[in-house]
């Protein structure tokens, strides 16, 4: 694939909706039907607007026995600790009944909080564009199409200087689980190095390869780092050396650069 031609965009130049339920590959179809089940079961109408997949499973990438299955819940109501009671119920249940999946999550947010003006660029733009219609209404329906810009940028990655910190602070804890920790930090490390130069390259993507190979022809100097990070968020294996590299330097760099092309992302309340 090429890196260099821009792509992830309709005719009009908006970002299209990475994903399908006609991509779900036939090893994920039963699980995908398990979960929508499940869902209505435990959540109802009453509780439920409206479900949503993200991830590799809708994109068609997924890796029987290795990929996760990711699932939003719009709620007609601030999610409280039942609701994620329940969220973690369902997760419980699908990664027990089906080996094809290395983990279930299920992500809760307010309909309402999705549509605010607030979450315009950031949980709006996660739906309308990351995010394959499940169950419900589609929030999209009432949500702008979305360029490939600086604020765009800024609202969705414009906070790893926060992030950082906390980084540091499970790699020293020594009961810290390294897996999970790893696939964070090279997952988001290389998102945000992508969308540093998204509206330099003027396109969209979510695989990580093709974004670490994107950010690194505009940093030359930081590619190998890059391709580390993307390498690291793939298997999530790397050692304590490896994640110091991330986290304190590659990190620290990717933020300082960050906030003077874009800015920082806006304080949520």
């Amino acid at each position: 694939m090429d890196p260099t031609t821009p792509r992830g965009l309709r005719e009009d130049g908006t970002i299209d909706r990475e994903g399908a339920l006609d991509r779900v590959s036939p090893a994920f179809r039963a699980v995908v039907d398990a979960a929508r089940e499940l869902i209505v079961s435990v959540f109802g109408a009453t509780r439920l607007h409206s479900a949503y997949l993200y991830g590799s499973v809708p994109r068609g990438t997924a890796v029987p026995g290795h990929s996760d299955l990711d699932v939003l819940l719009a709620l007609r109501h601030a999610p409280d600790a039942a609701d994620r009671a329940d969220a973690d119920h369902v997760a419980t249940v699908l990664d027990r009944e089906f080996a094809q999946i290395d983990g279930a999550a299920l992500n809760l947010a307010e309909a309402a909080e999705l549509l605010s003006e607030r979450e315009r660029h950031d949980g709006g733009f996660f739906v309308a564009c990351l995010c394959t219609p499940l169950l419900g209404d589609d929030l999209a329906e009432h949500l702008p199409r979305y360029r490939p810009t600086s604020l765009l940028a800024r609202e969705t990655n414009g906070d790893l200087a926060r992030l950082l910190p906390q980084w540091q602070a499970r790699l020293a804890r020594p009961d810290t689980d390294r897996e999970a920790l790893a696939r964070s930090v090279g997952r988001r490390l290389v998102r945000t190095g992508f969308t540093l130069v998204m509206p330099r390259w003027g396109g969209w993507t979510s695989d990580l390869d093709e974004a670490a190979a994107i950010t690194g022809r505009y940093y030359p100097a930081r590619a190998g780092q890059l391709r580390l990070a993307a390498a690291t968020g793939l298997h999530s294996t790397a050692h304590d050396d490896t994640l110091r590299v991330l986290i304190e330097d590659l990190g620290p760099w990717l933020a300082a650069e960050y906030r003077a092309w874009h800015g920082e992302k806006t304080a949520r309340g």
